[in-house]
């Protein structure tokens, strides 16, 4: 398979993601021609800032691939790695990272920082903008329309609550 079939496959997790009402990423690693792990934003489910599709894909590799060594991995997420993903990048030893959309306020490959350019006993090969209009799109569509439910429904907590931060991509 190609670059941007594991790439669709990683936005159908992002999907996922946002019919659950998460920030929609969606991941994929796969080992040769097999996809060995998946991972999609849980963070509001699981009350938890580890939450990420990047490392729920990372331990769902290690556990089907028997190690946390994934040195022949190819990982593919809709979103540019924050920081604490890349890192687990970098300590999982994935040699290739494709990712579809940057983020300008987190994205740690090449955004806000080039992460993997620093002096790490292992450094990654990126490929960014793999379906990038489609992977922002998802991204951008989601927070249109948690901004839209904020302004109608004034009065629910739940949605009227939310940080400004998580509104605006």
């Amino acid at each position: 398979m190609t670059d941007e079939a594991y790439m669709r496959q990683a936005l159908a997790l992002a999907k996922q993601a946002a019919d659950e009402g998460e920030v929609p990423v969606g991941c994929v690693i796969t080992l040769g021609d097999r996809i060995v792990g998946t991972g999609r934003n849980r963070r509001e489910t699981g009350k938890s800032a580890l939450a990420h599709a990047e490392l729920e894909a990372i331990s769902a590799a290690c556990e089907t691939l028997g190690g946390w060594r994934l040195w022949q991995c190819t990982l593919y997420v809709t979103l540019e790695p924050c920081p604490m993903c890349a890192g687990a990048i970098i300590n999982a030893r994935i040699p290739r990272v494709v990712y579809g959309a940057k983020d300008a306020k987190a994205g740690s490959c090449e955004s806000v920082i080039r992460l993997f350019d620093l002096p790490y006993n292992h450094k990654p090969e990126v490929v960014s903008g793999v379906l990038e209009a489609l992977c922002a799109e998802q991204l951008s569509s989601f927070f249109r329309s948690l901004r839209q439910r904020k302004r109608s429904a004034a009065g629910n907590d739940t949605v009227a609550d939310l940080p400004s931060e998580l509104l605006d991509f």
